[in-house]
């Protein structure tokens, strides 16, 4: 009398087990549709799970919102390898995988990109940087050229203008690869902070702040325009001086202009990439003493110790890659609390970078980033 109901419901068990794999499957189909930063309307079949990653440091953003960013890679930028070789180690380290990552060129420039590497790796998706995709002339060929092979392609940036284009291109990925919830909780925590900053400087009194990139690594001295670290120094309550000489978004200033100029605050930027230049060393897993040398003899550079900011303790370090990565929210937290440290007495980036490390990145965060003249590595 009991084992046919016994039996009846093992039948429906056994059948509601067999169907999950179905359902599943079903979810996962359904169409993806983003509008990238051209504007223009992309659909996929559903979340990409080969992606040809153009400008291979967009990894940074990547690792932000999925756990595992390498496993979706088909093939992506030889650029991360060169330019960000401290994220690289990270992830090599917790992802061997990647070395076996097919590249498809340099990743910096259009003429660096293997269009027919890409093509040829069969990707669900293409990602492109505004800069890869020729915005500053309209539309590229990239994107025409893709299309015409039948393969999507999708457009974001985190460089070129990064507070109007870093929010809607974490959005656009997010989407793209079925992580909308990761990318939402970064956005919403990356934006009560940029309200917080936003809050505090108003009304501020802006010092005039010059910015050396790259700092001991060329000739004096390569600098933000307008555009890039500039729009993080606008933000964190500063006057970049070089905006107002430079007509694009980086250039070159001499030595002679920036003694002439002698602004209240002077910041380096520097990366693992300027060890072997002489420069200042900062990034994931530099040893603090290293950090601190190279700072330490940048400062005492002929022309550089001069500047007034060197000389009253206002001269900064701070890691270059902070500049094409939704992380530079840390960079300007870092920044308002140099130019304005009164206003932001409270406010602990590195408590900011340290729960992006636990909460959001798929590498640990760890190293100095930035740097005092007081000669301390920050932790």
């Amino acid at each position: 009398m009991t084992a046919s109901p016994l039996r009846f419901l093992a039948w429906l068990l056994l059948a509601v087990v067999a169907m999950l794999p179905v359902l599943a499957g079903s979810a996962v189909a359904e169409p993806v549709t983003v509008t990238d930063l051209l504007g223009r309307s992309v659909t996929l079949p559903g979340p990409a799970k080969r992606i040809v990653l153009a400008q291979g440091r967009q990894l940074n953003a990547l690792g932000l919102i999925h756990p595992d960013p390498i496993s979706l890679l088909a093939g992506w930028g030889a650029d991360h390898r060169r330019q960000n070789p401290d994220a690289y180690a990270r992830y090599l380290a917790k992802f061997p995988a990647i070395e076996s990552v097919p590249t498809v060129g340099d990743g910096a420039t259009q003429d660096g990109f293997s269009f027919e590497k890409a093509v040829s790796l069969s990707p669900d998706l293409v990602i492109l940087s505004l800069s890869l995709a020729g915005t500053r002339r309209g539309p590229g060929d990239l994107v025409q050229r893709f299309e015409a092979a039948g393969i999507k392609v999708a457009v974001v940036d985190f460089y070129l203008q990064p507070m109007r284009d870093t929010l809607p291109s974490l959005r656009i990925l997010g989407k793209l690869i079925g992580r909308e919830g990761q990318a939402e909780a970064y956005i919403r925590f990356y934006e009560e902070r940029r309200r917080l900053i936003e809050e505090r400087v108003r009304g501020a009194e802006r010092p005039a702040v010059f910015m050396h990139a790259h700092a001991g690594g060329f000739d004096c001295c390569p600098t933000p325009g307008k555009g890039t670290f500039d729009d993080f120094i606008t933000a964190a309550g500063g006057r970049n001086i070089a905006a107002a000489i430079l007509p694009g978004a980086t250039g070159q200033i001499s030595l002679e202009q920036l003694l002439a100029a002698d602004p209240a605050i002077y910041v380096a930027t520097g990366g693992t990439h300027l060890a072997k230049l002489g420069g200042l060393v900062l990034g994931l897993g530099v040893p603090r003493e290293t950090a601190t040398q190279s700072f330490a003899a940048l400062l005492g550079r002929p022309g550089i110790s001069a500047l007034a900011a060197v000389r009253q303790g206002r001269a900064y370090g701070l890691w270059q890659l902070f500049n094409d990565t939704p992380l530079h929210i840390v960079a300007i937290e870092r920044l308002a609390k140099w130019f304005h440290p009164d206003r932001f007495a409270d406010v602990d980036p590195q408590a900011t970078l340290n729960e992006i490390s636990s909460r959001f990145s798929a590498i640990p965060l760890d190293g100095p980033l930035w740097i005092e003249s007081a000669g301390q590595a920050m932790p």
